[in-house]
């Protein structure tokens, strides 16, 4: 029994997973049962390496998604148009899709997933999340008898690669970030990955997952790297942290009136550069690398690691999936989709807004080298009951002294309406850095 494969895409990863399914000696069996029937592409004339009948090329993409032959469709074409109208049509005509689509299915997943599940059929998205890095099915099954409390992050690896090289290098941020787009790890217009975009989608899909809800992607707060510095990067060094792009969907827990841990419904969904301490598990994955560190009951911890993108990785994953398909193709009697690869939750998920999450702070001021002025800095603090594990003054900036404060656990509006007072200081020059802390 052969199943057709339609590509929808021949670019990095569409070549890869071409390359796999055309050499399947050595991999698993199943793979001698998928067929590339359809590879749609923008142009017929370009040169091409694989080898493979010219006949299976078209540049109409819609007809891939119609053809009544096509078992399951591969779009990799990326972006969200065509790609959302071309999966909702493969969906519409029964078709099962396999995606790498993470800005597709982050904003359109509530649309995607309905039509699935109305239809019975599967949409899967290994690759969307972390390259090769087996998350998405692991989610959905190995891990599905727990109740999962954190999901934390390194998930873009432009923006770990830039992170890690100022460490190593004390270089600052716009430097690295010229160079990483020399050498093609990072886009020309680098917006999705150093402003946080690229991650939020993928952290979205991840909670999802996780937390057996829908998300709306504008509900997760998100802040970039633009703003840090070397020397941002030099002070966490000095204070036994790294620094890194962390995307973080947590379960809140209150306590109850009797002392007892409750677990609301309630998420923190939230993108931001993060002081991690060195003894902590994401704190040594550098360069490209993503890694998805999962806390669950009864499980513990769980860390899936590897290379997040290129043209391999993600082949691998989107493969996978296909295999995955046409397993359950082959096995399957029922007509509803198999609940454990199938993604089928309606309810949208409670997102806490960032004022109450709780959480440490780093932050960095620039004051007027005055009598007092640590004084005046803990006292605003403590009147609006920030509690600061340190404080210390650093040494001098253009001629202003410069002090690092490191907080306690404090609910973020707390600290906020500090800083405003602190602001309002005669002897506060200015506030060049605010990070959290893991």
């Amino acid at each position: 029994m052969a199943f057709k494969v339609g590509l929808l895409g021949l670019g990095t990863v569409g070549t890869g997973t071409a390359e796999i399914l055309l050499s399947p000696e050595g991999r698993h069996p199943l793979l001698q049962e998928l067929e590339i029937y359809k590879i749609g592409v923008r142009s017929l004339d370009k040169g091409r390496t694989l080898q493979i009948d010219k006949n299976v090329f078209t540049t109409d993409l819609e007809s891939i998604v119609t053809d009544p032959a096509v078992d399951i469709v591969v779009e990799v074409i990326g972006g969200l148009e065509p790609a959302r109208t071309l999966i909702l049509k493969a969906i519409a005509g029964g078709k099962h899709v396999v995606t790498a689509n993470k800005a597709v299915i982050a904003r359109y997943g509530d649309e995607i997933f309905t039509a699935a599940n109305e239809k019975g059929v599967y949409v899967l998205l290994e690759a969307a999340v972390g390259g090769g890095i087996p998350v998405i099915q692991p989610l959905k099954q190995s891990l599905g008898a727990n109740r999962i409390q954190s999901v934390t992050g390194i998930v873009n690896g432009t923006t770990n690669y830039i992170l890690t090289r100022m460490a190593t290098e004390g270089a600052d941020f716009a430097d690295v970030l010229a160079d990483a787009q020399k050498l093609g790890y990072a886009e020309a217009d680098p917006t999705a990955d150093v402003d946080g975009f690229d991650a939020a989608d993928k952290i979205a899909i991840l909670a999802s997952l996780a937390f057996n809800g829908r998300i709306k992607l504008e509900q997760i707060y998100r802040e970039g790297i633009r703003q840090i510095s070397a020397a941002d990067i030099a002070y966490a060094e000095r204070l036994d942290f790294v620094i890194k792009l962390l995307a973080i969907a947590k379960r809140e827990v209150t306590t109850s009136a009797n002392s007892q841990p409750s677990t609301q419904d309630n998420l923190q969904l939230r993108v931001h550069p993060t002081l991690v301490p060195k003894t902590h598990p994401l704190a040594n994955i550098n360069g490209v690398y993503n890694a998805i560190l999962i806390e669950g009951e009864p499980l513990g911890q769980v860390m899936f690691y590897g290379r997040g993108a290129g043209a391999g990785p993600t082949a691998s994953a989107v493969v996978a999936d296909i295999m995955n398909i046409a397993a359950v193709l082959k096995t399957e009697t029922e007509t509803l989709p198999h609940p454990l690869i199938s993604c089928s939750h309606q309810h949208y998920c409670t997102i806490a807004p960032m004022e109450e999450v709780v959480s440490r702070f780093y932050a960095r001021f620039l004051t007027r080298d005055q009598p007092g002025v640590i004084g005046k800095l803990g006292t605003s603090f403590g009147n609006h009951g920030v509690s600061l594990e340190s404080i210390v003054q650093t040494g001098m900036r253009d001629h202003l002294a410069e002090i690092v404060v490191v907080t306690h656990d404090v609910r973020e509006g707390n600290f906020r309406q500090a800083l405003e007072e602190i602001r309002t200081l005669d002897a506060v020059d200015s506030i060049p850095s605010i990070l959290r802390v893991l």
